[in-house]
Formats: C-alpha cells, sequence, structure tokens
C-alpha cells in the first residue's frame, strides 16, 4: 500500500502547525520560543519551563537558571573587596599615626577625640562594604544599609563636628555665639535621628533576600530587597543633608589662618562626598543585579576614601615628614 507524506516529522524543539488548506499530514515545524521546549517529536505544543529553570539552546530540555551574585570569586567582587581591605589597612595605619603621636600640636588641635572617632567610622564604613560581597542572606540583607547608615551618619558627624569646632576656634570665641549651640550635647542627636529612622525601617519593613527571575533571562538573580525604599532614600537623604550643612559651614569659614586652613580642606572633602553620592542615585537606578551592588560598594568607598585622605593624609604627612610644621607656633601663624 503506497504511504504518503507531506511533511518531514518535526523534532524535539519545535511544534507542529497545520498548513492552512492542506491536509492534516501537512504541516510547518515552528521552532519553540525561549523558555519553552518540545521534548519528543512531532509535539503539537512547546512547554513553558518552570520560573527557576529555562530552556537550552535546542529547546529540548528545560535546565536550572544560572544564580548570580557578586562574588569573592568574580573579578569584580574580588576587586573591591582588596580595595576595601586596602583601604582599611590605611586607617589602621593613619589610626596608629594619631595615637603614637597624640601629644604632637597638630594631633590636639584637631581635637584627637572626634579624629578617634571619625578615624573607626570610616574602618567601619570600608569593612562594611564586605557585607554587600557574596551570596545575600537574609541577616546579611538588614546588615547591609543599616550598618551602612549608621556608620555613614557617624562619620559626616564627626566631619560637622569638626567644621564646627574649627570654626568656633578661629570665629567664634565668644561664648554667646550661636555655634556653640551646635557642639556638645546636640551633635548626638544627628546619629540619633538616622537610628530612629533604621528602627522604624527595621519594624515595620526590613530588608529581606529575594530571587529575582524576570530581570536577566536564564538567570536567578539573588539579591537584597530594601523592603521600604521610603526609609532607604529617607537615609541618604539625612546624611545628604550632614555633608551639605558641612559644606556650607566650611565654606563660609573658609577664611582662616593659612598655617591651619582645615576649612578649606573640609569644604573640599565634602564636595567630593556629595559629588560622589549624587553620580550615585543615577547610576544606582539603572542598573541591576551586580553593577547595582558594586555601584553602591563604589560609592562607599570612594566617599570614604575622600574623607581619610583629605582629612587625615596632609596631617599625617606633616607628622612623619615635615615636623618642623608640627609646632604651636606655626600653627597659631
Amino acid at each position: 500500500i503506497p504511504h504518503s507524506i507531506c511533511s518531514e516529522s518535526c523534532p524535539p524543539g519545535y511544534r507542529k502547525a497545520s498548513q492552512l488548506g492542506k491536509p492534516i499530514c501537512c504541516f510547518d515545524c515552528i521552532p519553540c520560543s525561549v523558555g519553552t521546549i518540545s521534548n519528543k517529536t512531532d509535539s503539537t505544543e512547546c512547554l513553558t519551563c518552570p520560573d527557576d529553570h529555562w530552556s537550552n539552546e535546542r529547546q529540548d530540555t528545560c535546565i536550572p537558571k544560572t544564580l548570580e551574585f557578586l562574588s569573592y570569586e568574580d573579578s569584580m567582587g574580588s576587586t573591591l573587596a582588596a580595595l576595601s581591605i586596602l583601604c582599611t589597612l590605611f586607617t589602621v595605619i593613619t589610626l596608629c599615626i594619631f595615637i603614637k603621636y597624640r601629644e604632637t600640636p597638630i594631633v590636639k588641635a584637631n581635637n584627637r577625640e572626634v579624629s578617634y572617632l571619625l578615624l573607626l567610622a570610616l574602618l567601619l564604613c570600608f569593612l562594611c562594604s564586605l557585607v554587600f560581597i557574596g551570596e545575600p542572606r537574609t541577616w546579611t540583607c538588614m546588615l547591609r544599609q543599616t550598618a551602612f547608615g549608621i556608620v555613614f551618619a557617624l562619620s559626616v558627624s564627626c566631619v560637622l563636628a569638626k567644621t564646627i569646632m574649627v570654626v568656633i576656634a578661629f570665629n567664634a570665641t565668644k561664648p554667646n555665639s550661636n555655634l556653640r549651640k551646635w557642639v556638645g550635647p546636640k551633635l548626638p542627636n544627628t546619629i540619633a535621628m538616622v537610628c530612629t529612622v533604621i528602627i522604624a525601617w527595621l519594624s515595620s519593613s526590613p530588608p529581606f533576600k529575594e530571587l529575582n527571575m524576570n530581570s536577566q533571562i536564564g538567570m536567578i538573580i539573588i539579591e537584597c530587597n530594601e523592603g521600604s525604599s521610603i526609609a532607604f532614600w529617607c537615609v541618604l537623604g539625612y546624611m545628604g543633608l550632614l555633608a551639605i550643612i558641612s559644606f556650607i559651614v566650611a565654606f563660609l569659614a573658609r577664611n582662616l589662618p593659612a598655617s591651619f586652613n582645615e576649612a578649606k580642606f573640609i569644604t573640599f572633602r565634602m564636595l567630593v562626598f556629595v559629588t560622589v553620592w549624587f553620580a550615585f542615585i543615577p547610576a544606582y537606578l539603572s542598573t541591576r543585579g551586580n553593577y547595582m551592588v558594586a555601584v553602591e560598594i563604589f560609592a562607599i568607598l570612594a566617599s570614604s576614601a575622600g574623607l581619610l585622605a583629605c582629612i587625615f593624609f596632609p596631617k599625617c604627612y606633616t607628622i612623619l615628614l615635615r615636623p618642623d610644621m608640627n609646632t604651636k607656633e606655626y600653627l597659631k601663624g
């Protein structure tokens, strides 16, 4: 008996589509779309893969999606981790120098206690960037933004305290000066406010681990959901406000004695700080996955390193290489 064949069989990865106006044995083989498969010959439909799987190149098998997160094995993750550790070492060395030469005029003139506190805050800033690297977990997601918010608020508050103390020392020595009201018991309020926001954040809508299966084809991005985006941007906005206030106060008091022009350095470093974080906002909003995390780590490292370099490196240079400038007579001009 003759056996007629109109169309060849459709292999796995394709589905049959009947040709209009032709016998049922006549059909076209249509390749399955991305994310769907057919695993048998002459399949009439393509099956959608589960959310955590994706189709292979032949569209005949569902394979697990690749897990994606910023790890220490990645070149980008290892580079950022190395920079963080390097900056941490520089901070520890600077702190040791300030402790060893704590009785010298330049260290005393820079308010030792606030300088130690600022160095400790910068040390924690560099270390907290390491929490952003590695597979996100519930506790690391909660620790990332909260620790970052507290230690950064502490850093900027210390800079603001140093700024106001410098202004008072040279331009506001009167007992009833309004600037004196900023110093003392009111400075801890800057930390208390950001801590209040963070406590409310963790109580109402804390950050959590999230599996993003739809952002990139064939990948599951393991990321931290901020929980409350309003709280996240409130913390960033508050730190920006402190930085801008510090910049304005330093700029208004920029005409200090040439031998101790601390306000000039404060103005420059806060300008760098504000610029980095203004650049961070569009970069953060326009990236996804590993690059979003890397952008935030880079912003933390760049702004913290800027504070360390502008505030303490000139002092270390004077202490170690120019002891002739580390005298009361020179500082008094």
